[in-house]
């Protein structure tokens, strides 16, 4: 199945342009669309509260996704990155018009993932400094932050992602979406965001 993929921020912005560009694309490469997903929508909401959340859901193996431009996948690089590493794991390919990235499951495609990934590197790095500068502010401000006294320290199943859940929640991921992406139950997220203080709502 070849799907083409298009989204507008808001009504003003046509889907004709981006439907124009995705067929002389497709008629270049000789590629038939299969099927058109079309939604009006900012690519800051997470992917699950999306027509592109569906998408993802049902395509299989083998299907080719094509875009205009990989920023109608996300409003930032980590969001890009991670509907990527999703769709290479499972032999998805996306093909990109303005760009010319054929992206699957290839050396070609690692490649260009990995230089996508230093991009994202740099994000995380100054929400990992803003997130730093919040807590010092919250510490300044006398809120208690950590663990209560008195209570041992104890090694818990999401040890170690707190920085990726607070990347994913500023990416616009939601809590239901980040439990199916980290394997775990609601309890769990929620019982370890509660205790690591890590996001306070």
């Amino acid at each position: 199945m070849i799907y083409g993929y298009i989204r507008v921020s808001t009504d003003k912005q046509t889907v004709e342009n981006q439907r124009f560009e995705i067929i002389k694309y497709a008629k270049r490469k000789n590629i038939i669309i299969n099927r058109w997903v079309e939604e009006t929508i900012s690519g800051t909401i997470s992917p699950e509260k999306r027509n592109l959340g569906k998408l993802l859901s049902g395509a299989q193996k083998g299907d080719i996704i094509i875009c205009s431009e990989l920023s109608r996948l996300g409003r930032n690089m980590f969001m890009i990155m991670s509907i990527l590493n999703i769709l290479m794991e499972r032999n998805i390919m996306v093909y990109t018009v303005k760009e010319g990235y054929k992206l699957g499951d290839d050396l070609s495609s690692k490649v260009l993932a990995f230089a996508f990934s230093i991009s994202a590197e740099i994000e995380r790095s100054l929400l990992s400094q803003r997130t730093t500068e919040a807590l010092k502010r919250k510490k300044a401000e006398g809120i208690k932050l950590g663990r209560p006294l008195g209570r041992k320290s104890t090694k818990y199943k999401l040890s170690g992602k707190e920085e990726l859940i607070i990347e994913m929640l500023d990416a616009g991921f939601s809590k239901t979406y980040i439990t199916k992406y980290l394997g775990v139950s609601s309890a769990t997220l929620y019982s370890f965001m509660k205790r690591t203080k890590i996001y306070i709502p």
